[in-house]
C-alpha cells in the first residue's frame, strides 16, 4: 500500500525504528537506500521492523553517500543476516546507467530476498520487460514518478506496480508558504491509476546532500488531509521570523513551534494529533529545543501517523 522512501540517515533510520509497530500494522513497508558505510544503524531499523512482524526493501546498489556504488556491502549485508526471513526484501535500483544485463544480475542474484525493481531513470525497459518475459507478472516494481512516464510504467502493466510522487516541494526555510498541496496519490493510487501502491519521500524530499547549510530560518512540516478537498494531502510549513543570522537556532525553533502550536489550538489546522504532534506539544510548554535532526524525526512520524489514521478510518 504505502512505500515511504528514507535514505538511510541516523534520523531517518531512527524514525523507522520508533515507527516499525505502527508500519507493520497498517501495512507499511519502507523503502531504504543505505547511504553510511556503518551499518549499525540500518540493522537496529532492520530488526525492529522484523520484531514488530512488518516489512522493509532495502536497495542493494545505492546511489547516494558514502555507499554509492558499492552494492557488494549491502548484499553481503543482507544474505549474512537477513536471508532466513521474508521480513526484509532487495531492491533493485534501475538509474540511467544501467543495462538490461546489470538488472538481471542483480535480479537474479536476490532472487531468495523477494526483489524489487525501483524505477529512477532506467532507460532500457523495453529490453527489462522482454526479458522478465513469463515471470514479468510475477516482478514487483516500483516507479519514482519525475522519472518514470506512464507509457514507460504501461511496460509493466501485468506486474504489481507502486508509484512514488516527491510531494515536498523543496527550498530555502525562509521561503515556504504557510500551505501547499503535498499529493492525492494517497485517494487516487488505485481508484483512478489502477497501483498497487503509492509512496512518497516523506517531508524531506528526493533532493540527498550529505550535510545543511548553517539554519538562517527554522521550518517545520506537518502534512494534514483535508476532508473539504477530496481528502487531498497538504504540507503546512511553520517557519521562525528572526532569519537574518544563523546563530540561535533554538530561539527560531521556538518562533516556529509557537506557530504550530496556535494554528493547532484554533482547531482549524486539520493536523492529525498523534504521539508526534503530542511531542511537539510538550517540547513547546518545556519551552525545549531537541535539535533540528529531533525536529524532522517528529515531522517524519507524523507523516506517517497522518496516513496510517487515514486508511484506518477508510477501513
Amino acid at each position: 500500500m504505502y512505500f515511504p522512501y528514507f535514505r538511510g540517515k541516523q534520523f531517518e533510520l531512527i524514525t523507522i525504528r520508533d515507527t516499525a509497530e505502527l508500519l507493520a500494522k497498517a501495512g507499511f513497508i519502507p523503502i531504504i537506500e543505505p547511504v553510511k558505510e556503518a551499518l549499525k544503524g540500518l540493522t537496529r531499523a532492520l530488526d525492529a521492523v522484523c520484531e514488530s512482524g512488518g516489512h522493509a526493501i532495502v536497495i542493494v546498489n545505492p546511489q547516494h553517500g558514502s555507499l554509492a556504488g558499492n552494492g557488494a556491502a549491502i548484499s553481503t549485508f543482507l544474505k549474512e543476516g537477513y536471508l532466513e526471513t521474508d521480513n526484509v526484501s532487495a531492491g533493485i535500483l534501475l538509474t540511467d546507467t544501467m543495462t538490461v544485463i546489470d538488472a538481471m544480475t542483480l535480479f537474479e542474484a536476490h532472487t531468495n530476498h523477494r526483489p524489487y525493481f525501483i524505477h529512477s531513470g532506467f532507460l532500457q525497459e523495453n529490453g527489462l520487460a522482454e526479458k522478465l518475459g513469463d515471470e514479468l507478472s510475477h516482478t514487483r516494481h516500483v516507479f519514482i514518478e519525475q522519472a518514470s512516464p506512464v507509457l514507460y510504467r504501461k511496460k509493466f502493466s501485468s506486474a504489481s506496480r507502486v508509484l512514488l510522487r516527491d510531494g515536498f516541494n523543496k527550498q530555502r526555510n525562509a521561503s515556504y508558504p504557510a500551505v501547499e498541496l503535498f499529493s492525492d496519490l494517497h485517494v487516487t493510487f488505485n481508484s483512478e491509476l489502477g497501483l498497487n501502491g503509492f509512496g512518497d519521500f516523506l517531508t524531506v524530499g528526493d533532493d540527498y546532500s550529505e550535510t545543511g547549510g548553517p539554519a538562517y530560518a527554522v521550518a517545520i512540516h506537518m502534512t494534514f488531509i483535508d476532508p473539504d478537498k477530496d481528502d487531498q494531502m497538504y504540507v503546512r510549513h511553520f517557519v521562525s521570523d528572526s532569519n537574518s543570522t544563523p546563530t540561535d537556532p533554538a530561539g527560531k525553533f521556538a518562533e516556529a513551534l509557537s506557530k504550530l502550536v496556535t494554528k493547532f489550538n484554533h482547531g482549524t489546522s486539520n493536523l492529525f494529533h498523534g504521539k508526534a504532534l503530542s511531542e511537539f506539544l510538550e517540547l513547546h510548554a518545556k519551552q525545549h529545543f531537541p535539535g533540528l535532526g529531533q525536529v524532522k524525526k517528529l515531522s517524519m512520524i507524523h507523516h506517517i501517523e497522518t496516513l496510517a489514521d487515514y486508511f484506518s478510518e477508510a477501513n
